[in-house]
């Protein structure tokens, strides 16, 4: 999978100081999929980065995410979902798409707060019958942080 791209504004609100505060632990995160590109310096809730039309088998999904230190001691933990994510087209095709968006399902001023995604390198169509995945690595790694 690509890089993970951080918004800013989401940084500014992990480890808290600011209102509202990310519980990276406790919090729902979602996934989608978006053909807009991401602005790292401005957007910050889900409604300044459009979501494709939800259809024939695609649908944004929440996470099953765990919040952990990846060894004991290490300062290092991670954000990772309980599997891969993937959408299958059924009945016709989902897309195009060139951005997998995370969001904080939890957080609502602002709504929906962006946290981050990744690029997948070129506007994509998915066509009936056929997978796109999120392969996350052998842990399912969204990100990590170095405390």
């Amino acid at each position: 999978m690509a890089t993970f791209t951080f918004i800013d504004e989401f940084k500014r609100y992990v480890g808290g100081g600011s209102t509202p505060d990310v519980d990276l632990a406790n919090d729902q995160f979602t996934i989608y999929l978006s053909n807009e590109l991401p602005v790292v310096a401005t957007d910050s809730a889900k409604a300044d980065i459009a979501n494709i039309t939800e259809q024939n088998g695609y649908t944004e999904t929440n996470l099953t995410t765990t919040w952990a230190e990846t060894a004991g001691g290490s300062g290092i933990w991670r954000l990772a979902n309980n599997d891969d994510v993937s959408w299958t087209a059924t009945g016709g095709n989902f897309g195009p798409f060139q951005y997998v968006v995370i969001y904080d399902n939890t957080i609502t001023t602002p709504l929906d707060l962006l946290v981050g995604y990744w690029d997948v390198g070129s506007a994509t169509t998915i066509t009936n019958g056929n997978t796109f995945k999120v392969d996350l690595d052998a842990n399912f790694e969204i990100f990590t942080l170095d405390g």
